[in-house]
């Protein structure tokens, strides 16, 4: 299927975006299902839902249907409701998937209040979570402030450099800096361009070097191709990008497609990785080794995805080279659902952010 052409690449799309309303949708409040074929629906999954508004907002803008913008517009109202009116939470990497989302959701709208929301999350955020334990940087959540990883990083540098650019305010490009910076030298090898995924989670000064995850190398490559726009050698950070993308691909997919990382959360960490490598992808001379690399990456994954999953009609599994087996969760569908939208856009002058 690696000819596919865009119109069929974005039925595919739309197919596996249906799949997801059809096997997890749920009534007002609940909105999706946790799981399918059952509920378990005991869990408030707060950073699921940002990413729901982004998979909308990637149809939306793929085609200009307003459901699909209406459904973001939804998923956006169904966390503030379930979160009893509040932006907040005790995770910095929940609140900033949110706030990445509905940031997208004002350019989409051209509502303030979106953009306003996504600017108090940050303050919120930086004000309870900046600290200097193993370097000045984030933390992951407020019951544990000096346990600090790339979940929350990532996401803070890729913020604060959309809001340097739209608010015009130093201050956020200043804490992008700083993070990145703590990023790269405290979580990423120098030598490969692997990024782990956090320090000190047990007080010990120790790296998590066990839990290799395709969302950490996404966020590092996203943050670089962020702060390269104002950067005054943004080479070198593209350069940084391509490394950690090509090294993840190396590491984590050896034959060419990512394993399974895990239910529930782990399911959505692919879908982070083919975000952020679309917004590198649209950095680079379509002509170029790294870029043909990347894009052979994408359709091969993709391929497998598509051929699992009976042309995505289907839900896919956590494991995209055979079919799903086993009760799932919708996490790992949004994962789906981002890597065909990517795929989709290929060849399309649209920018995905």
């Amino acid at each position: 299927m690696t000819d596919l052409e865009i119109t069929t690449a974005g039925v595919l799309a739309d197919r596996a975006q249906q799949l997801l309303d059809d096997h997890f949708g749920a009534p007002w409040p609940q909105l999706l299902h946790n799981g399918h074929p059952t509920g378990d629906d005991v869990v408030f999954n707060y950073w699921w839902l940002a990413h729901v508004i982004d998979v909308r907002l990637d149809a939306y803008l793929r085609t200009g249907d307003q459901r699909s913008l209406e459904a973001a517009v939804a998923t956006c109202r169904n966390i503030r409701e379930r979160n009893g009116g509040s932006l907040f939470n005790d995770y910095f990497d929940d609140m900033l998937w949110y706030a990445l989302a509905i940031l997208r959701l004002h350019h989409a709208t051209g509502e303030p209040a979106y953009r306003d929301d996504a600017a108090a999350i940050w303050r919120h955020v930086v004000e309870h979570g900046w600290n200097d334990h193993v370097g000045p940087s984030l933390a992951w959540r407020k019951q544990q402030l000096d346990y600090k990883n790339t979940p929350a990083n990532g996401p803070l540098v890729i913020l604060s450099c959309r809001l340097a650019e739209l608010l015009d305010d130093q201050l956020y490009l200043d804490y992008a800096r700083r993070s990145f910076g703590w990023l790269t030298e405290t979580l990423v090898d120098p030598a490969t361009g692997f990024v782990e995924d956090g320090i000190n989670r047990e007080q010990d000064g120790r790296i998590d070097t066990q839990w290799r995850f395709t969302y950490n190398q996404g966020l590092y490559v996203g943050a670089a191709v962020e702060l390269a726009r104002t950067a005054e050698d943004p080479d070198e950070l593209i350069g940084r990008a391509i490394r950690t993308a090509a090294t993840a691909i190396r590491e984590l997919a050896p034959d060419g497609v990512f394993g399974d990382e895990g239910d529930g959360d782990g399911g959505l960490f692919k879908g982070v990785y083919y975000r952020y490598l679309g917004l590198l992808l649209d950095r680079l001379d379509a002509r170029s080794a790294a870029a043909t690399e990347l894009r052979g990456f994408v359709i091969d994954s993709t391929d497998a995805l598509i051929e699992s999953t009976a042309g995505c009609t289907r839900l896919a599994g956590n494991d995209w080279r055979t079919p799903r087996s086993a009760k799932i969760k919708y996490s790992t569908q949004l994962s789906a659902i981002m890597a065909l939208e990517l795929r989709a856009r290929f060849g399309q002058d649209r920018r995905l952010t």
